[in-house]
C-alpha cells in the first residue's frame, strides 16, 4: 500500500469505504442490468413484432408499450429518481442504498435498452423473415431463429452501449444516496476537497468503460456475418 499512500493518500485513508463503494456500484450494475436486460429484450421484441407490418401486428399493444417507453425516456434520470421515491419505498422499503437504487435504475435503463433492441432487430432483412415463414416457422420460431439470431452483432453493440450508460446511471444514483463510486467521489472527494479521490474515481470509471467497450467490439466483430441464411 506504500505506492498507493504516496500517489493517492486520501484514497488509502478511506480504503475500506472505497472498496465498499466499488462493491455497491457493481451490485447496482449487475442486479439493475440483469433485470433491465430481460425486461428490455421482452419489450423490444414486442415492439418489433406488433408494429405495423410486423409478424404479429397489434396496434393496441404497440401503442400501449410505445406510450410508456416514451414517457420514461423523456424524464431525466435525476428527476426520475426523486419521482419514484414513494414507489421505491413501497416496493423495497427504502429509497436509499443499493436496494433503493435498483428500481429507479431499471426504470431509467429499460426504456433506453428497449429502443436499442427495437432498432437492432429492425435491421433484420424482411426477406429472411419471409423465408422462415415459408419454412413453416411460427412467431416464436421467427423471433428466436431469425430476429435474435440474425441481429446478434447489433444486439451485442446495443448491450455494450446500454451497459456503459448504466454505469453513468449508477454514478448519478450515488449522488442522491444510493452509495457507490459516485457517492464516494462526492462525499469524500468533492465535499472534503480531496482531489486524489475524485481522480481515482474518474480513472476507475474510464477503465470500466474502456474494458466493456473493448469486449463489446470484439464480440460484435466475431459474430458479424454469422447468418442463419448464409450461402
Amino acid at each position: 500500500m506504500e505506492w498507493l499512500e504516496e500517489l493517492f493518500p486520501n484514497v488509502a485513508a478511506y480504503w475500506e469505504k472505497f472498496l465498499a463503494s466499488c462493491s455497491a456500484t457493481m451490485q447496482m450494475f449487475l442486479i439493475g442490468g440483469g433485470i433491465s436486460l430481460v425486461i428490455g429484450f421482452f419489450f423490444g421484441v414486442v415492439l418489433v413484432i406488433t408494429r405495423t407490418g410486423g409478424i404479429k401486428e397489434n396496434k393496441y399493444v404497440y401503442t400501449f408499450v410505445n406510450f410508456f417507453i416514451n414517457i420514461f425516456r423523456s424524464v431525466p434520470f435525476v428527476i426520475l429518481l426523486i419521482f419514484l421515491i414513494p414507489f421505491t419505498r413501497l416496493i423495497v422499503g427504502t429509497a436509499i442504498g443499493v436496494r433503493g437504487a435498483i428500481i429507479p435504475l431499471c426504470f431509467g435503463c429499460v426504456p433506453f435498452f428497449t429502443r436499442q433492441v427495437e432498432t437492432a432487430l429492425s435491421t433484420v432483412e424482411p426477406g429472411k423473415i419471409e423465408a422462415a415463414r415459408s419454412m413453416g416457422s411460427g412467431t416464436l420460431g421467427i423471433v428466436f431463429r431469425v430476429y435474435l439470431h440474425e441481429a446478434v452483432p447489433n444486439l451485442i453493440r446495443v448491450i455494450t452501449i446500454t451497459a456503459i450508460s448504466l454505469i453513468g446511471l449508477t454514478t448519478m444514483a450515488g449522488a442522491v444516496g444510493a452509495g457507490g463510486i459516485g457517492s464516494f467521489a462526492i462525499n469524500y472527494g468533492q465535499n472534503l476537497h480531496h482531489q486524489d479521490i475524485v481522480n481515482v474515481c474518474v480513472i476507475l470509471l474510464l477503465i470500466l468503460v474502456s474494458v466493456m467497450q473493448t469486449i463489446g467490439n470484439t464480440l460484435a466483430k466475431k459474430t458479424t456475418n454469422r447468418s442463419l441464411f448464409r450461402k
